[in-house]
């Protein structure tokens, strides 16, 4: 009798003490809730999938390590070869943003009816010794005529190279029929160079370490074309924009203040600190080309937009017969809604 009272004694206890147990994990999982919803504010997403360059460390990475995007945490999808196919992993949903895109492909995206949106400036042309189209130096190319029936690396067909080698070949008197025997090869990102000194093509698109290991003339830079201006841009899709839009501010903001920490530190402090972003994700990458950073060549403050820089791009499209006038106007092309300094 002693014994089954036991057995039932320690029974009872056992369940109490499980009731006490799940309570206690239960008062624990709803403060974590609360303090995740705390820190989570009204931001729709705390995570942001983009698209990185190998070696490279974009200003949406640096807004990250900075703290600029907190508590919003970056995940990391894979390699962007260029901004076409950057933009069209933003539009299908492989990613919250594209890779930085030229202008150029943004304004055609728009045309052809995609529901994306610039969002932000990633990049602009300007007075770097360390960047450039190039041919070796005892190539007999020395102007625009001379490079009918050459051929010219490219990393993806519809990015900033073809549009800037277009414009560099008109400006220089060919005609539709002489520019069109100028061949653009895709080689993959990175192997430019190479493809240049083993006589592949006849033109590459080079930075930093491939023009100080010298053999090579430089032909034209985007800067000698136009000058400082906005070239490149984040895009996001209407989709996402709609569905996060305080996500959406928050990562656009972030951009816009790394953009601006970029242009108030010392050089040397900004490559230091990019060295260091790519030594913490650990991804076998070489930082060699950091060291030749020199800005991103953004004019406007915090990246903000203006309507010359894309109906630049629409009249060049439209007088090369790529689509109608009318069909597109800038604002519907860019938005500075989502930038904190758009306002200031």
């Amino acid at each position: 009798m002693y014994l089954k009272m036991n057995i039932r004694a320690i029974k009872q206890a056992t369940i109490y003490g499980l009731a006490i147990t799940l309570l206690l994990l239960l008062a624990a999982y709803s403060k974590q809730t609360s303090v995740s919803a705390a820190n989570k504010g009204d931001l729709e997403k705390l995570t942001f999938n983009y698209l990185g360059s190998p070696g490279t460390v974009t200003p949406l990475e640096l807004a990250e390590d900075l703290g600029f995007l907190a508590p919003i945490k970056l995940n990391y999808q894979g390699v962007s070869i260029g901004g076409p196919q950057g933009i069209q992993s933003a539009l299908q949903g492989d990613s919250d943003i594209s890779s930085q895109a030229f202008v150029g492909s943004v304004v055609k995206m728009v045309a052809s009816g995609a529901p994306g949106t610039a969002v932000i400036a990633a990049y602009g042309t300007f007075k770097d010794l360390y960047t450039g189209y190039y041919v070796l130096d005892n190539s007999p190319i020395k102007s625009a005529r001379d490079l009918i029936g050459k051929k010219v690396a490219t990393n993806i067909m519809g990015a900033q190279v073809e549009y800037m080698f277009r414009d560099y070949l008109k400006r220089g008197g060919l005609t539709p029929q002489e520019i069109s025997q100028v061949t653009l090869i895709v080689v993959p990102p990175g192997t430019g160079e190479q493809a240049l000194r083993q006589h592949h093509v006849d033109v590459a698109p080079l930075y930093g370490p491939a023009i100080d290991r010298g053999g090579v003339r430089k032909l034209f830079q985007d800067y000698d074309l136009f000058g400082d201006l906005t070239t490149g841009a984040y895009v996001m899709s209407n989709r996402y924009i709609a569905a996060n839009p305080n996500t959406t501010r928050k990562v656009v903001g972030g951009i816009a203040q790394a953009i601006e920490w970029s242009r108030s530190h010392p050089k040397a402090e900004v490559i230091a600190r990019m060295q260091s972003i790519i030594k913490k994700r650990a991804r076998g990458e070489n930082d060699a080309m950091v060291k030749y950073w020199n800005g991103w060549g953004v004019p406007a403050t915090g990246g903000q937009f203006n309507d010359h820089e894309f109906q630049l791009w629409i009249d060049w499209l439209v007088k090369d017969g790529q689509f109608k006038q009318g069909l597109v106007t800038p604002k519907k092309v860019y938005s500075n809604a989502y930038n904190p300094y758009a306002n200031k």
